[in-house]
């Protein structure tokens, strides 16, 4: 099993910047990709960015540009540095951990409001 624990969300103004923090712990080994994606009500959760093992990163459309994803393999741990922020980045952001035999592993997940 893998436990994510996230940290760094808040209320942001417009154009702001925030980073999110997700430390893992557990079976660290058996993590293949890591990464976040966010929700809001009505609507299915969708992927905000992820990293591999590797480094090699995706991002959703929206958030190309803007958002970066991150690995710190010596703490286990992944950000997401989040700049010129929009009233539609708001959502529950969630981390998440994909292991090498296909089982995934979310965080309780973080709020993120921007807003003026």
């Amino acid at each position: 099993q893998v436990q994510l624990v996230e940290s760094g969300g808040g209320l942001v103004q417009p154009g702001g910047s925030l980073r999110l923090s997700c430390a893992a712990s557990g079976s660290i080994s058996s993590i293949a990709a890591m990464g976040w994606y966010r929700q809001v009500p009505g609507k299915q959760r969708e992927l905000v960015a992820s990293a591999t093992n590797g480094g090699r990163t995706n991002y959703g459309d929206s958030v190309k540009g803007r958002f970066t994803i991150s690995r710190d393999n010596a703490e286990n741990t992944v950000y997401l540095q989040m700049n010129i922020l929009k009233p539609d980045d708001t959502g529950v952001y969630y981390c998440s951990a994909l292991l090498t035999y296909g089982a995934r592993y979310w965080g309780q997940g973080t709020q993120v409001t921007v807003s003026s």
